[in-house]
């Protein structure tokens, strides 16, 4: 029979018997990596913390792992749907139930990738906020076995379903100068643009921002600065990295010269 119980001494000098595995028999193995980590003063979400000055130069996306090298800064990003990368064997589940044969599958799957863009969990402004706060823990859960795991810088992503989920987003990045957001869906729908600019003025006054790297797929690029306008009168670098969709986008904006399409 296994041994179920590890026997140690207490600072009292008093021996007390530990349950080898807690974590994984209370389904928080995910403790290992959010315990490395400072937590949030509100709602003890993990911290993130970048402040990189070399950034990437193209952005695969998860679904692309053929495209995870086309550069040497390449960054991987998760601008998908969520059931492409955070299914019922996706990475969250595998480090919540510490399944190391699917562990092992994703660091094969990422070896040697030195950016990340924090996963793109949905965030929806017609659910539960339990739910959305979920989702952004899981994203953080993540991006902390990015870099503890294979070493990687992650970027967080900034990105809100409502105004006011923007105060909680933003918790856990005080001490990050780099930031990403995506404008993908929000060039041509007035709403969502306007969310968009509110969001990015607010990330700009409460961080202390350096740079915002932009998951963009417009074909004409001048449409998506225009969003961030606020952040670059005030000092901030705004990169546009390429990526499959951008690149395609942008030869057919040339040939014709016309409006943003995405695909």
């Amino acid at each position: 029979m296994k041994k179920k119980y590890n026997t140690i001494v207490n600072e009292n000098g008093i021996k007390e018997k530990h349950r080898k595995d807690l974590k994984k028999e209370l389904n928080v193995n995910y403790l290992t990596l959010s315990n490395l980590t400072k937590a949030s003063p509100y709602l003890d979400l993990p911290e993130i913390i970048c402040n990189t000055t070399i950034f990437p130069d193209y952005l695969a996306l998860y679904s692309e792992p053929g495209m995870y090298k086309k550069t040497a800064k390449t960054a991987v990003s998760f601008f998908e749907f969520d059931n492409e990368f955070d299914g019922q064997r996706g990475l969250f589940n595998a480090i919540y139930y510490k399944n190391k044969q699917d562990l092992k599958k994703y660091k094969k799957r990422f070896q040697d990738v030195k950016f990340f863009i924090s996963p793109d969990i949905s965030l929806l402004g017609d659910i539960d906020i339990v739910e959305n706060l979920y989702r952004i823990k899981k994203s953080r859960i993540m991006s902390e076995w990015f870099t503890t795991e294979l070493r990687a810088i992650v970027i967080p992503l900034i990105s809100c379903p409502r105004s006011e989920y923007i105060e909680i987003v933003l918790k856990g990045l005080e001490k990050s100068s780099v930031v990403a957001f995506s404008t993908k869906g929000f060039i041509d729908d007035y709403a969502e643009k306007s969310l968009l600019r509110y969001v990015i003025k607010r990330t700009v006054d409460y961080l202390s921002l350096k740079t915002i790297i932009v998951y963009d797929c417009c074909g004409d690029t001048n449409k998506a600065l225009e969003l961030f306008d606020y952040p670059l009168r005030r000092g901030v670098k705004v990169i546009i990295p390429d990526n499959t969709i951008r690149t395609r986008n942008i030869i057919n904006y040339n040939k014709r010269r016309g409006g943003c399409r995405y695909a």
